[in-house]
This record gives C-alpha cells, sequence and structure tokens, in this order.
C-alpha cells in the first residue's frame, strides 16, 4: 500500500479465493485495486491512501462492514460504498443502504453487474469530487467537511442530506437542474422519496439563506423545470 497514493477502489474482503478473483476481474476491468481482509487492515488503508470506492463485504472477522461504511460516510463522504454479501435478505440490504451505502450487491451476482454497480455508484459520487470542501457565493461560506453554511455571523449546521443536496447544486452551479435528476443523484437506491421531498428539502435549504424564501435569489425555482443555484459571487 503506497502512502499518499490515490488507489482508487479498496476491497475488504476476508475470503481468500473469492476475493482473489475480484481482484482479477476488476483490474481487467481497469479499477486499482487494494485488497485488505479485515477492519482494521480497512482502517489503516484509508488512513494511508486516498481511494474513491470501497467495495466491503459486510460479514468479516473483526466486526460489520456496515460499521466501516458508517465510518467512511462520516470522515471520507465524497467516497462511493457498495456492500457485497453472500446473505440476499431484504431486511439486510435495507440495513446496509441506512448505513450509507450507495448500493449493495450479492457475491452470487454475475461479475459484470458488480462492475456495474461500481461505475453506478462512482457517477452518483462524483459531484463530491468536483466541488471544494470550502465555497462561498456573496455572504455565504459553505463548509462541506464540517457539514455548515456561514451566514454572516450565523453558523447553520446542515444535516448529511442538505449537505449532499447542496453539493449537487454546486457541482451544477449556473444550470437548471431537474428534481429527478437531484433525486437521481442525492437519494440512494433502495430509497423512495417524490419530487415533493425534493421541494422540503429545498425550502429547508433556503430558510438557511435567503433573506426571503418565498422569492429565492440564491436558489431559484425555474418553473415546470427544477432549480437553479446562481452561478455569481456578487
Amino acid at each position: 500500500m503506497p502512502n499518499g497514493a490515490s488507489s482508487g477502489l479498496l476491497l475488504v474482503e476476508d475470503d481468500e479465493t473469492f476475493g482473489a478473483s475480484l481482484v482479477r476481474g476488476l483490474r481487467s476491468h481497469r479499477f486499482s485495486v487494494s485488497w485488505v481482509r479485515s477492519l482494521r487492515e480497512a482502517r489503516r488503508a484509508l488512513e494511508e491512501a486516498t481511494f474513491r470506492l470501497a467495495l466491503v463485504d459486510v460479514g468479516l472477522p473483526d466486526g460489520s462492514g456496515m460499521d466501516l461504511c458508517g465510518e467512511i460516510r462520516s470522515r471520507h463522504p465524497g467516497m462511493a460504498t457498495v456492500f457485497l454479501t453472500s446473505m440476499s435478505e431484504p431486511s439486510l440490504r435495507l440495513q446496509g443502504l441506512q448505513a450509507g451505502a450507495d448500493d449493495y450487491v450479492p457475491k452470487t451476482s454475475h461479475f459484470r453487474e458488480i462492475v456495474l454497480r461500481l461505475e453506478n455508484a462512482l457517477a452518483r459520487r462524483r459531484h463530491w469530487q468536483e466541488v471544494s470542501q470550502c465555497v462561498s457565493i456573496g455572504r455565504l461560506s459553505i463548509n462541506f467537511a464540517a457539514q455548515e453554511i456561514r451566514v454572516g455571523r450565523r453558523i447553520h449546521h446542515l444535516g448529511a442530506r442538505e449537505t449532499a443536496l447542496l453539493r449537487f447544486l454546486m457541482a451544477r452551479r449556473g444550470m437548471v437542474v431537474s428534481r429527478d435528476e437531484i433525486l437521481d443523484e442525492v437519494w440512494m437506491p433502495g430509497e423512495y422519496p417524490t419530487t415533493r421531498t425534493v421541494d422540503n428539502f429545498i425550502m429547508k435549504l433556503r430558510r438557511i439563506f435567503e433573506d426571503d424564501p418565498e422569492h429565492a435569489v440564491i436558489l431559484r425555482s425555474v418553473w415546470g423545470v427544477g432549480y437553479q443555484l446562481i452561478a455569481s459571487n456578487a
């Protein structure tokens, strides 16, 4: 494991035969793979290198991969996480998604399906790489790492969903994005929000930084289409 390297994909899998097969297959699809066999090794790897994606076995010899997923979401929010498991019960899949995973794939899946799910998870996280951790819009200062917005002297703390939504809008700053696009990019597979859910989260953000949330000038409504975050810093 090269210190400070960008290794692409972190595979956390304790089954030697299955893990070796995955590494060969993933590398043949041009993934740069670092393979570890336990939570302890995974935590050390995350301290030593930067990854874009983690493929994590739920059942590990020293604990649950779900615990690792929570740590990744807290410390590496731009990193995509896909659970890998030999168990296929719907309740476990739901538990994994609630833990913050981008997707959940059974080990019995065709290898091409695993690759497609990994590629989709990366695509869903790309807006995290496109935006700096700290940005400004006029009198707003946004710290995505701390999940907070400073408006003048006031600091407002954001939830994980508001943070993801705002970061996606920032990545598309100046562009009009539809509600359906927001749902696809910000919410996870297995969740069932509606376009009304998007509207509610937009209003939460407006109440923080708009002088008049009903007549927004920073996060605008585009009738019949969706929303637009202004491009100007003025």
